[in-house]
């Protein structure tokens, strides 16, 4: 009797855990989400919590370059990194001529891996950095099991998606740090929450990026880092140009500027989000299904999209 007495109350105590823990991540959301409507205005602006200037990789397009419009529009001065210098210099101009900032533009390409970090980090050794979003990511061209992926890019992708974000946030960390006061936010996906098919690399890379935000954080967050973890589920960028459904858009897939202008409201209130309301719902019903067929289901939705993506190859040859 007492041996399934205990049986009960342990079982009593795992489900709680596990539903407690799949609230929590909805439960900051909603505050998040709702908490502008109560304090249009941060308790104290970005700018003043955290530091003057921000850095985003890859600013050039989709989330990176909203975030860079939307830190700006909060009187942010902006430090763009990306490979492309003409990109770099239109965004900076635009963001200049929208708001009163100043704007920095540093050219890396992060498929190099460890080689271009030095000049990153000369580029930035005199600016008093406060916020770093650490956005720049790859993506498999379309979904393909791994013996097609070509090594290349294989290694493209996690120089560009590990190492980028080890590099940058062990870059800026130390002065801010002696600051006092920072933010990283270092951008994942809604596929670090299982092995995703034909995409094995990509979310494998995703899962480093939530597991090293979660140890920096309880690393540096008590002394005066906040460290988010962002994790978007689709959201209509160029990322995801092998299918046109997601680049279309709809209500559960916006695009980066209504993505991010949500996100950015996250900002110093949580340390962990989706970023978006919608993608915050899907989040939750997504970790309420088992593992295994969770990975049935990514297969499933990864196959439809090859399909979509040689349908469309296939039509352009003809």
């Amino acid at each position: 009797m007492l041996v399934v007495l205990a049986l009960a109350v342990v079982g009593a105590i795992v489900v709680a855990i596990f539903v407690i823990d799949s609230l929590w991540s909805v439960l900051e959301l909603i505050t998040s989400y709702l908490m502008p409507y109560f304090i249009p205005t941060e308790v104290l602006p970005l700018s003043k919590r955290f530091g003057p200037w921000a850095v985003i990789t890859g600013s050039t397009d989709g989330i990176g370059k909203q975030y860079a419009l939307e830190l700006a529009q909060r009187g942010l001065n902006v430090v763009l990194v990306s490979r492309n210098p003409d990109k770099l210099k239109s965004v900076a101009e635009e963001i200049e001529k929208l708001h009163s900032v100043k704007t920095k533009t540093i050219v890396a390409d992060f498929t190099k891996g460890p080689e271009v970090y030095q000049h990153i980090e000369n580029e930035l050794k005199d600016v008093p950095i406060g916020i770093l979003v650490n956005n720049v990511g790859k993506q498999y061209e379309y979904p393909m099991a791994l013996c097609e992926l070509p090594l290349a890019e294989a290694w493209e992708i996690i120089n560009i998606n590990v190492g980028a974000v080890t590099s940058m946030t062990r870059m800026v960390l130390p002065s801010m740090v002696a600051r006092g006061r920072g933010a990283v936010v270092n951008v994942s996906s809604g596929s670090e929450l299982q092995p995703l098919p034909l995409m094995a690399v990509y979310a494998a890379t995703k899962v480093y990026v939530r597991n090293f935000t979660f140890a920096v954080r309880e690393e540096y967050g008590p002394r005066g880092i906040h460290v988010q973890h962002l994790s978007p589920l689709f959201v209509s960028t160029k990322m995801n140009t092998f299918s046109q459904r997601l680049l279309d858009g709809n209500l559960l897939v916006p695009d980066a500027t209504t993505y991010t202008r949500n996100a950015i409201c996250t900002l110093g209130r949580v340390q962990t989000s989706t970023g978006y309301w919608l993608h915050g719902i899907q989040y939750f019903f997504i970790k309420l299904a088992p593992e295994w067929l969770r990975i049935k289901i990514g297969a499933h939705m990864n196959r439809g999209f090859r399909e979509e993506h040689m349908q469309k190859v296939k039509i352009k040859a003809q």
